[in-house]
């Protein structure tokens, strides 16, 4: 079949405001429904594959458009209703609608789709093992994390929730379905609290106001508590108040702390973070180990599923008791520490320098003397030891668990350097991930064995460990 001329071209293209029918017949990276409309291709959101829906074309490109979803037809056999009132207009959650059978098929898919077309990767050769997605059996309040923005509805009421998608238009959400539920009365208490004291929240466009965000985090095996209030400021006042009430609601609440961001940025947090009631931290386990949590810290939000994942990454670096491992994007030692259960000697490098403090505590804390933390970009320092060796660093086995980005190309190129036996990856982002392990593959390292995880439920993110060996 021939190119199309730029006359058939025009007539198969839709129009912004055109509405129109059209079945859903696939699924797109962030969930949104994909159909065909006179061959041209609609990202639908909120439309699932299955659904027949009335859209709205909101916008137009040269070989694909965005629609609205208006009305569903005739449903998909895979759509549930939401346990969530507020699923459709909040920015947390893609895929509520959608059973979770079938969202576990999705994610499985993506990965291996993402490997084939951005990494080259045959994933169905006999050398390459696909293991099947790891998922919640309750995929429900499993989240350790949230960070609710504090705004104003357009009636002017005081608010608190998440933002809609690509705004930063609040969502009042007071009950959500994956956070943990302990959040819902802390927010009715922070926000009683600011009505009660007249304490205004920030407003984004004049720069005014105090209170920014309301950040909880909870240890789900030892029951603690932080409640952080991001303010635009170095003080809150009356706060001998909030911690009054605060720990009325909850006694659990064993961390009270004001992080201060008083800059103009969409960054939630600011560089300092202070306690006002009890300590900076909270502490919860994976596994038989035992962490401590600062506000800033990076800890995975999911901890049942977090245990899974780091077994299956000890699994596969394959540890015998003599090896060197380093781990890299270490954050607060979680990785490290499971390692170093099994392992010689750990090396932990982290950008955060209050997670390295974490992760050097959180040695302490488990009476781990094999592992040693240094604080900085892996991309420098990695690079800069291997320098200082001469060129004799190596490592039997290297672990990466980097931000969504994915690694930079020069500490790629200097692990390739450090000849490990055995690289495990664990990944954010099948996409960056595929794309390094394509650099991998042509430089040494066969892709083994990956193992999809799904960390998020109801949202379009997936989680996966990966197994490399160097080739002889």
């Amino acid at each position: 079949m021939g190119k199309k001329t730029k006359k058939e071209f025009s007539e198969a293209v839709c129009h912004k405001n055109d509405e129109l029918t059209l079945e859903i017949i696939d699924m797109g990276t962030e969930g949104e429904g994909i159909g065909r409309a006179n061959g041209y291709a609609l990202f639908v959101k909120d439309a699932l594959v299955g659904d027949i829906a009335r859209v709205r074309v909101m916008k137009t490109r040269k070989h694909f458009g965005y629609a609205r979803l208006l009305e569903i037809i005739q449903p998909s056999p895979f759509r549930v209703e939401p346990k969530c009132p507020v699923a459709r207009p909040c920015g947390g959650c893609q895929l509520q609608h959608c059973s979770y059978e079938k969202q576990l098929q999705w994610k499985q898919e993506k990965v291996a789709n993402c490997l084939r077309r951005i990494g080259g990767i045959d994933i169905d050769k006999n050398e390459v093992v696909m293991e099947p997605i790891m998922g919640m059996e309750v995929p429900y309040y499993y989240r350790n994390k949230s960070q609710y923005p504090v705004g104003y509805d357009k009636d002017g009421n005081l608010v608190a929730g998440f933002y809609a998608g690509r705004t930063h238009q609040i969502i009042s959400c007071r009950n959500c379905a994956i956070a943990d539920p302990a959040s819902q009365l802390i927010i009715d208490t922070v926000l009683d609290f600011m009505k009660q004291y007249g304490i205004r929240a920030y407003d984004e466009t004049t720069g005014k106001g105090i209170v920014r965000h309301i950040l909880i985090r909870s240890g789900k095996s030892t029951g603690q508590i932080m409640v952080c209030l991001v303010i635009n400021g170095t003080r809150l006042p009356h706060k001998e108040e909030l911690i009054e009430v605060l720990r009325e609601a909850n006694p659990q609440i064993v961390s009270i702390c004001i992080n201060i961001n008083d800059k103009n940025t969409n960054v939630i947090l600011g560089r300092e973070t202070k306690a006002i009631y009890g300590q900076d931290y909270i502490e919860d386990c994976i596994g038989s180990l035992r962490y401590r949590i600062s506000a800033q810290s990076f800890y995975q939000v999911n901890p049942i599923q977090t245990k899974k994942l780091y077994d299956k990454a000890l699994e596969y670096a394959d540890l015998h008791g003599d090896e060197t491992v380093w781990d890299l994007y270490c954050g607060i030692g979680t990785i490290s520490l499971f390692l170093s259960q099994k392992a010689d000697k750990v090396y932990g490098v982290e950008i955060v320098e209050q997670a390295v403090k974490n992760a050097r505590e959180n040695a302490a804390l488990n009476e781990i003397s094999n592992v040693e933390f240094f604080a900085g970009a892996a991309e420098e320092v990695v690079p800069a030891k291997y320098r200082e060796s001469g060129g004799t660093l190596r490592s039997d086995v290297v672990v990466l668990d980097p931000p969504r980005k994915g690694c930079d190309e020069k500490l790629l190129q200097t692990v390739i350097q450090m000849e490990p036996k055995r690289i495990v990856y664990v990944s954010c982002d099948p996409a960056t991930l595929a794309r390094d392990l394509k650099y991998f593959g042509e430089n040494g390292y066969a892709l083994k064995r990956i193992c999809p995880c799904d960390m998020f439920g109801h949202s379009y993110h997936v989680e996966n460990v990966v197994l490399m060996s160097k080739t002889k």
